[in-house]
C-alpha cells in the first residue's frame, strides 16, 4: 500500500536541515569565495565545519560509516531541504559528484580503497571526481570511450583526454574510466580506476567557463599522459565500468532532482513574496491573472515533481533498479523545474535578471541541470526503447 505520511523523526530532520540552511548557509551566498567556477575549497571547508557542528555532515552515509543510513525516500526529503541554497548540499557533503562517488565506492570498493578514499570523503576531508566525459563523444554514450588503458602484466598505463570533469581542481580522489585493451591477463573493456590526484600523469589543462557555478572546482579539461597505476587501483572488476556507471547514475539522477527541487522551491518563494508586495495597475501583481497563473503553474509543477521523485525513490527502496522510472524522473523534473525558475524570473521582472535575488543564478544553474547525468533527449531515447523494445 502506498503511504505518503512522513514519520515524525524524518520530518524533524528535514525541518532541522532547512533551518540550518536558511539560518547558517544562505548568508554565504554573497561570499566572494562563491566564484564563477563555484565555491572555493576554502569556502567549502568552512561550510563543512558548520554542518559538522550541527551533526548534519554526510547524513546519507551508511550507519557503519558514521551516517544515518538514509533510504532513497528519506534522502528525497532531506536533500530537498538542503537544496534551498546551492551551498546547502556543499556544506552537508551531499553535493555532486561526491555524493554519487561515495555511493559507488560504498558498493564496489575493497576494504583498502574504503579506508584510503571513502572514509576521508565521508568525513568531509577530501573531494572526488568521476572522469568519464570526453570531447570526442563519450558522455551520454559512454560506448564511445576513447581513453585507453594498457596492462602489461604488472601495471596499467592510461592515456587520453577528458572534459567537463566536475570538481577536478582540488579533488584528492579520482575515479577514471578507460577502455582496457585486450590482454592475456584480465578481461578487457571499459574499466574504472581509483587513484590519488597527485599521481604523475594526471594533468589539469584548464578550467572551463560554464553558465553554472554551484560545484566546487568548476568543470575541467583533463589529460592523462602515461598515467601508470598498479592492479590495486582497479575499482571493482575490469571490463565492468559501464555496469558500475549505471549503478551510480540511476540514484545520482534522483539526487540531482531532489536538490534542485529545493532550489526551485526557493525561487518560487521569492517570486511569491514579490508578487504579494509589488503593485501595478492598482493592486499587487499577484492578484493579476497573468502572474497568478504563472505562480499556480509553478505550484502544480513542484508538486508533480516531488511525487515523481518520491515514487521512483520508493521503487528503489523496494529493491528495484527503477532505471526506466529514474529516466522518466530526470527528464521530467529537470524540464519542469527549469520552467518553474523561468516563470519566477518573469514574475520578478527587472530584478529577475539581476543578482538582487538568487533567482537569476538558479535560472542559469537550472538550465545546466537539464544536461547533468544525461540530457533529456537521451533519457527519452531510453524510455522509448523500453516501451517498444530494442
Amino acid at each position: 500500500m502506498i503511504d505518503f505520511s512522513v514519520p515524525e523523526d524524518l520530518a524533524a530532520l528535514r525541518d532541522r536541515v532547512r533551518a540550518f540552511v536558511v539560518d547558517r548557509i544562505v548568508p554565504y551566498e554573497r561570499d566572494p569565495r562563491l566564484t564563477a567556477h563555484g565555491p572555493t575549497d576554502e569556502l567549502r571547508a568552512e561550510l563543512v565545519e558548520l554542518a559538522r557542528a550541527e551533526k548534519l555532515l554526510t547524513v546519507q552515509a551508511p550507519v557503519e560509516y558514521g551516517g544515518l543510513g538514509l533510504g532513497h525516500v528519506e534522502q528525497a526529503l532531506v536533500y530537498e531541504a538542503a537544496g534551498w541554497s546551492t551551498l546547502g548540499p556543499v556544506a552537508m557533503n551531499c553535493a555532486a559528484p561526491d555524493e554519487g562517488n561515495m555511493y559507488l565506492l560504498g558498493k564496489i570498493a575493497d576494504p583498502e580503497q574504503i579506508d584510503q578514499h571513502l572514509m576521508p570523503m565521508i568525513r568531509g576531508e577530501r573531494r572526488s571526481v568521476f572522469a568519464m566525459t570526453e570531447p570526442g563523444g563519450a558522455g551520454s554514450d559512454p560506448g564511445q570511450l576513447s581513453t585507453r588503458a594498457v596492462f602489461d602484466g604488472e601495471n596499467f598505463v592510461i592515456d587520453g583526454q577528458k572534459w567537463l570533469i566536475t570538481g577536478a581542481d582540488g579533488a584528492a580522489t579520482w575515479i577514471i574510466m578507460a577502455d582496457l585493451a585486450e590482454n592475456p591477463h584480465l578481461p578487457a573493456g571499459p574499466t574504472l580506476f581509483l587513484t590519488e590526484a597527485d599521481t604523475p600523469g594526471i594533468v589539469i589543462e584548464r578550467i572551463m567557463n560554464t553558465m553554472d557555478r554551484n560545484y566546487v572546482g568548476g568543470h575541467a579539461v583533463v589529460r592523462f599522459e602515461n598515467l601508470t597505476l598498479p592492479p590495486s587501483a582497479v575499482l571493482g572488476r575490469t571490463g565492468q565500468a559501464l555496469r558500475y556507471a549505471q549503478l551510480r547514475l540511476a540514484p545520482a539522477r534522483l539526487t540531482h532532482c531532489m536538490r534542485w527541487l529545493g532550489a526551485a522551491e526557493r525561487a518560487q518563494s521569492i517570486a511569491l513574496d514579490h508578487a504579494r508586495t509589488r503593485t501595478a495597475f492598482g493592486k499587487p501583481i499577484g492578484q493579476h491573472e497573468g502572474v497568478s497563473f504563472m505562480l499556480a503553474d509553478n505550484e502544480i509543477a513542484l508538486h508533480q515533481c516531488r511525487l515523481t521523485i518520491w515514487h521512483t525513490c520508493w521503487l528503489m527502496d523496494q529493491g528495484q533498479q527503477a532505471r526506466h522510472e529514474s529516466s522518466m524522473a530526470k527528464s521530467y523534473v529537470s524540464e519542469e523545474l527549469f520552467k518553474v525558475t523561468d516563470r519566477c524570473v518573469q514574475v520578478l521582472g527587472g530584478i529577475g535578471i539581476s543578482d538582487e535575488t538568487v533567482v537569476e543564478m538558479l535560472f542559469r544553474d537550472m538550465r545546466a541541470f537539464r544536461l547533468y547525468d544525461g540530457p533529456t533527449e537521451v533519457h527519452k531515447y531510453a524510455i522509448g526503447r523500453h516501451l517498444v523494445g530494442r
